[in-house]
C-alpha cells in the first residue's frame, strides 16, 4: 500500500512527496479509514511505529478553513520535546495548506504563549498542565474543538497528569471525535476510555512487548559500574558505525556523572538531557544531536517518549530499566521509518532478573555478546556495589539484681547534724579544756 491509496488531498500528497514518504506503516493504514469514518479511535502501538502521521493525516484531510480564531484540532502530549516535534511535523505536512499551528508547554512565560494563541490557531499542541492553565485564564477557548488527540496516554498518567487531563476533557464540547494512542492499556487508561470516549474502535499494531523487527538487540554481561564506563568508552572509540547514539541512564545524577566522564574524551560531541536541565538547553541539545553536531547524547527515560530523532544508529542502555516497557520505548528510538537500528544493553548480575522480565515480556531471548578481550575490567566498586557484611548481634542478658533496700551509709562525725543548741561555755570547754569567759562587764 502507498499513501496514494489513502486518497489524500493534493496538498498532503505533495508534502509527503517532499518528505520522501511513499508507504504508510501498519498503524497508519489501519487507523486512517476508522478516523475518516468519524468514529473514536483507541490506537495501541509502541513507539517508533509512526503514530504521529497516523492521527495527523486523517485530521488534516478533514480540516476545513474557518474564520474563527479558536483551535479545531487539539493534540495533548506528555512532554515539551514532543510538543515541539509534533508542531514541526504539522508544519511539514501543511506546507501547501493555510493551517496555523501553535505549541504550548510549561517552563516558559505563559503570557507569551497566551498572546500567540490569541492571534488565532487551527491546531493546538499542548502539555496537560500548561493547557489547563491557559484554559483557566481564558486564553484558550475550547468551544470550536472538533478533534481531540491524546498521544502517549499511559505515560501522561504515569507523570501525574491524571487530574489535569480529566479537567481538560470536562471543558471540551461533547460533540467531537476522540483519537487516543497508547503503548499499553492500563486500568487507568481503560477508565479514561470508558468515561470520556464513545465506543472507540481499537486498532492494534506492534503493541508493547513486540520486539521491533528492524532492531538488532544484544546484551553485555558486565561485572560492575566502572567496567560499564570502560566498555562504553571502548565502543564509542572503536565502533565507527556509531555516528548517532542515544545513551540511556536510569537517573539524572547518573546521566550527569556519565557526561562528566565522557565529555573530556569526546569534547564537543556529547550532550546530556534530562528534566532538571532548563528548556533552552534541552531544545538546543536535541537540535545539535539532530543536526549531527553531537555524536551522542546521554538521556533519562523521559526522553524515550519525548523525542523523535531520525537516523539514530544505536541505542545503548547503560543500565537495565526496572520497568520492562521502558526498554521497548528506549530501543524504539532507533530503527525508525523502516531503517535498521542496533540496541545494546549493559547488565550486571544484580540486573539479570530485570533483563529476564524484559525477555518474558517480549517472548524473545536477547543474545549475549562476549566482552572485548582488551576491555579493562575495573576492580573499583561503587558504594552500592561494595558487599555489605551483616553480622548477627546477640543481646546480652544482664543478671537480675538482688532484692535490696535503698543505698545507705553513715555520715562522718563532722557532717552529722545535731538538732539541739550547744551553749558557748560548753563549746569553749570542749575546745580548750577549761572555761573561757569574756571577762567581767565594766561598770559605768
Amino acid at each position: 500500500m502507498t499513501f496514494e491509496d489513502l486518497n489524500l488531498n493534493a496538498a498532503l500528497q505533495s508534502a509527503l512527496a517532499d518528505l520522501g514518504y511513499t508507504n504508510p506503516t501498519t498503524i497508519q493504514h489501519k487507523v486512517f479509514p476508522v478516523a475518516m469514518s468519524g468514529r473514536d479511535v483507541c490506537g495501541i502501538a509502541q513507539t517508533g511505529t509512526g503514530k504521529t502521521f497516523a492521527y495527523l493525516l486523517p485530521c488534516l484531510k478533514q480540516w476545513k478553513f474557518s474564520k474563527e480564531k479558536t483551535p479545531q484540532i487539539l493534540i495533548v502530549v506528555p512532554t515539551r520535546e514532543l510538543v515541539a516535534q509534533v508542531v514541526e511535523t504539522v508544519k511539514e505536512l501543511t506546507t501547501y495548506m493555510s493551517v496555523v499551528v501553535v505549541g504550548v508547554y510549561g517552563g516558559v512565560n505563559i503570557n507569551t504563549q497566551a498572546a500567540e494563541v490569541h492571534k488565532g490557531v487551527d491546531v493546538l499542541v499542548a502539555t496537560p498542565g500548561r493547557l489547563y492553565d491557559l484554559c483557566m485564564n481564558g486564553a484558550v477557548k475550547t468551544k470550536g474543538i472538533k478533534k481531540l488527540i491524546i498521544d502517549e496516554v499511559d505515560e501522561m498518567l504515569n507523570l501525574g497528569f491524571r487530574t489535569q487531563l480529566k479537567n481538560i476533557l470536562d471543558l471540551l464540547p461533547p460533540k467531537r471525535q476522540n483519537l487516543m494512542f497508547s503503548a499499553t492499556i492500563t486500568p487507568d487508561v481503560e477508565l479514561l476510555i470508558y468515561t470520556y470516549f464513545d465506543d472507540p474502535e481499537r486498532v492494534e499494531a506492534a503493541p508493547t512487548g513486540t520486539p521491533l523487527e528492524n532492531i538488532e538487540q544484544t546484551v553485555y554481561a558486565v561485572p560492575n559500574f566502572y567496567t560499564k564506563v570502560n566498555l562504553l568508552n571502548l565502543l564509542l572509540t572503536e565502533e565507527q558505525s556509531m555516528t548517532k547514539v542515544l545513551v540511556f541512564a536510569a537517573t539524572k545524577k547518573l546521566a550527569d556523572e556519565l557526561y562528566e566522564q565522557l565529555e573530556p574524551k569526546f569534547p564537543g560531541t556529547v550532550g546530556v538531557i534530562h528534566s532538571n536541565k532548563e528548556q533552552n538547553h534541552r531544545f538546543n541539545t536535541v537540535k545539535q544531536f539532530q543536526e549531527g553536531n553531537y555524536r551522542f547524547i546521554i538521556a533519562t527515560d523521559i526522553v524515550a517518549r519525548g523525542i523523535d530523532i531520525s537516523e539514530v544508529t544505536h541505542v545503548i542502555n547503560f543500565d537495565t530499566p526496572d520497568v520492562p516497557e521502558n526498554y521497548i520505548h528506549r530501543i524504539g528510538r532507533t530503527g525508525r521509518a523502516d531503517k535498521k537500528g542496533i540496541a545494546i544493553t549493559f547488565f550486571t548480575e544484580k540486573e539479570k532478573p530485570l533483563l529476564e522480565i524484559i525477555e518474558t515480556l517480549m517472548h524473545y531471548t536477547v543474545p549475549i555478546t562476549a566482552l572485548p578481550e582488551h576491555l579493562v575490567i575495573s576492580d573499583v566498586l561503587t558504594e552500592d556495589e561494595i558487599p555489605k557484611v551483616f553480622m548477627k548481634t546477640y543481646q546480652v542478658r544482664l543478671p537480675k539484681k538482688e532484692e535490696v533496700g535503698p543505698a545507705f551509709h553513715e555520715k562522718s562525725a563532722k557532717n552529722s547534724k545535731v538538732n539541739f543548741v550547744v551553749r558557748r561555755k560548753d563549746r569553749m570547754m570542749k575546745k580548750y579544756g577549761k572555761p573561757i569567759t569574756r571577762g567581767q562587764k565594766k561598770k559605768k
